[in-house]
């Protein structure tokens, strides 16, 4: 059944017209609640049991799990992105004079661990650009993604949609020619994971990394990680006690244990039981599978047609609809449309949304309304004359 809105299940202001959850995602009443919970819960610290700091992490990794289309065993618990791209290029092989691919002004925590690593392990790494053209433009830069790839590379870091005007990459298809020339495929998720779907075993993905507190509607400083068998051997960023085998033996934990627990386990950072943020992030989870990602696409693909008719008919760019996430719109400016002006009457009008250079990001979700998206065409149409 396709989702009507759903902005009876969050507490958003009435006269605000928020179409920025790509910023960052508004917490639904039963996230609020749960960490509400929490905080009660650590008021009085009694009342949880030895059990209680891996009950919640055994709860939310096989939901995370379910998301993404992977087993529960692989998903590590994360304070941000930078933490578990950080993951990655600890672990990170390759023969000096390798390389890295990586896509035009991508989000910097997918930028700054690669140039690291790479002058670490005497790596190169290339940057794929988008074509000069913007006929096309999400194509023609997938195209090169795929074309920059060869048996010398180690890595490719992409995003699943580009954060800053939405172009969706082809994971599917870079996925299959990473693995042909031996390269890892690790993917930032998190402008798209939760309102887009994604397979990592149809995508062959090694990594993905998600921050929680935009399109996984939970809190902010923590996020969810994906990490392949690749890594069942690696090094941790830190050696938290709750990661050994045994750990939940309270009694026995100065008998020392070599071993990590099993899979990604070792990856979780430290005090991941967190009492308040992990069951707010649990609750997201579930209220998002009970939505559904594809339905949440349907419901922003309806509720923005109205914008995208008439953004091509009055000269503004948007990414080919074959080649953006519905969920995210890049809006580049026509010329004539003074960028300081539609600021001022954006926030005068109490319509919310990025502003990227000469672009806008729309970044809607099932709170919006058609009153959103008719408040942000008055605007647009308001600056025309």
């Amino acid at each position: 059944m396709p989702l009507d809105c759903q902005k009876h299940l969050f507490s958003l202001e009435e006269n605000v017209h928020y179409l920025n959850c790509s910023y960052m995602g508004p917490l639904l009443k039963s996230v609020e609640a749960a960490g509400v919970e929490g905080v009660l819960q650590k008021r009085n610290p009694f009342r949880i049991p030895p059990g209680g700091f891996f009950s919640g992490a055994a709860e939310l990794k096989p939901l995370f799990a379910q998301l993404v289309g992977g087993a529960a065993d692989r998903v590590a618990i994360i304070p941000s992105v930078a933490y578990g791209m950080g993951i990655v290029a600890r672990n990170l092989k390759g023969k000096p004079g390798g390389q890295i691919v990586t896509v035009h002004e991508d989000f910097p925590s997918n930028v700054y661990p690669w140039q690291r690593v790479a002058q670490e392990k005497d790596l190169a790494i290339r940057v794929v650009a988008p074509p000069d053209t913007l006929r096309q433009r999400g194509q023609q830069w997938n195209e090169k993604i795929l074309d920059a790839l060869t048996p010398g590379t180690v890595l490719v870091a992409v995003p699943h949609v580009h954060w800053a005007d939405g172009t969706r990459f082809d994971l599917e298809a870079i996925g299959h020619r990473a693995k042909e020339v031996g390269a890892l495929l690790v993917v930032d998720g998190t402008q798209s994971v939760g309102a887009l779907p994604l397979d990592v075993r149809r995508f062959r993905i090694d990594a993905l990394v998600c921050g929680g507190y935009k399109w996984l509607m939970g809190p902010y400083s923590l996020g969810v990680a994906y990490l392949s068998d690749f890594f069942d051997d690696g090094v941790p960023l830190e050696e938290s006690w709750m990661n050994r085998r045994g750990s939940d033996d309270f009694q026995r934990l100065v008998a020392y244990e070599p071993q990590y627990r099993p899979g990604a386990a070792r990856y979780d950072v430290g005090e991941h039981s967190n009492f308040i943020l992990l069951p707010m992030l649990t609750a997201a989870l579930r209220q998002i599978l009970a939505w559904e990602p594809a339905q949440i696409q349907v419901y922003c693909r309806q509720l923005t047609a109205p914008l995208v008719a008439y953004l091509g008919a009055h000269g503004y760019w948007t990414e080919d609809a074959a080649w953006r996430g519905e969920h995210l719109l890049g809006v580049r400016l026509p010329a004539g449309v003074d960028m300081a002006t539609l600021q001022e009457r954006l926030a005068a009008r109490r319509v919310l949304v990025s502003v990227r250079g000469d672009s806008i990001r729309v970044s809607p979700h099932l709170y919006n309304e058609p009153r959103d998206v008719a408040a942000l065409l008055d605007v647009l149409a308001s600056v025309a004359r």
